[in-house]
């Protein structure tokens, strides 16, 4: 892959232009934000890493103008600021990933060989989902029906992230197994059952049309409107 670096650090940038050299990419670098956006302008690449904060037009301006001229290379932003917040207001601003410094080499290089292997214009793993009045932000872990907040466990928030995730078809059993607790046997409990209960009794109280729903014999299913 081709790679762009802009990052005005230039031990960082040197150093991390080698390892991708080793690893078997080509590698520019551009150590301010108008360099940076002249070069991915002029030159086409796989993957863009941009550093947040840069001297002339800093990280996030710089990815605006890029995607406000219809670049849409996939960009991993580097930052220090790794606060929730922060990375909600980079991935808002174009970025496709997120990764706060100081970072593990192994980590980075899995991110950017991620990135570069999707094809132009296909989007990154969702940072939110919606059914209906049912909204959740995989980035905030909020849940809203309605603008109103639900209170989630950190389970029940990884259950029905799953199920929003697949809106509209059928989960089964084995695969919140899989996916959820991460289990590859059957623990022959009834620990699916009790989540999917205390999680219906959150999202569907008092609601008219339930979005939680049993598919017998198969498993479960979010979708919008009464089955």
């Amino acid at each position: 892959m081709r790679i762009l670096i802009v990052e005005d650090d230039r031990e960082a940038s040197s150093y991390l232009a080698k390892a991708l050299s080793e690893a078997g990419h080509v590698v520019d670098v551009a150590d301010d934000g108008a360099s940076g956006f002249e070069l991915a302008q002029e030159s086409p690449h796989d993957v863009l890493i941009v550093d947040r904060m840069l001297p002339r037009v800093d990280g996030l301006s710089l990815i605006g103008r890029l995607r406000a001229e219809k670049n849409d290379t996939p960009v991993l932003i580097l930052s220090a600021l790794g606060q929730v917040d922060d990375r909600v207001t980079g991935l808002r601003a174009g970025g496709d990933d997120y990764l706060s410094k100081p970072y593990a080499f192994s980590e980075l290089l899995a991110r950017v060989e991620s990135l570069g292997r999707r094809k132009p214009g296909e989007p990154g793993e969702a940072t939110s989902y919606r059914v209906g009045p049912l909204e959740l932000n995989r980035l905030s872990h909020k849940l809203t029906r309605d603008g109103k907040e639900i209170a989630l466990q950190p389970r029940e928030f990884r259950l029905l992230e799953y199920l929003m995730k697949h809106a509209g078809q059928v989960v089964t059993r084995t695969m919140l197994l899989e996916n959820v607790w991460d289990y590859h046997f059957d623990p022959q409990t009834n620990v699916i059952d009790v989540h999917i209960s205390r999680l219906r009794a959150k999202i569907d109280k008092g609601s008219d049309t339930p979005l939680l729903q049993t598919v017998r014999g198969s498993g479960y299913m979010v979708r919008d409107g009464a089955p």
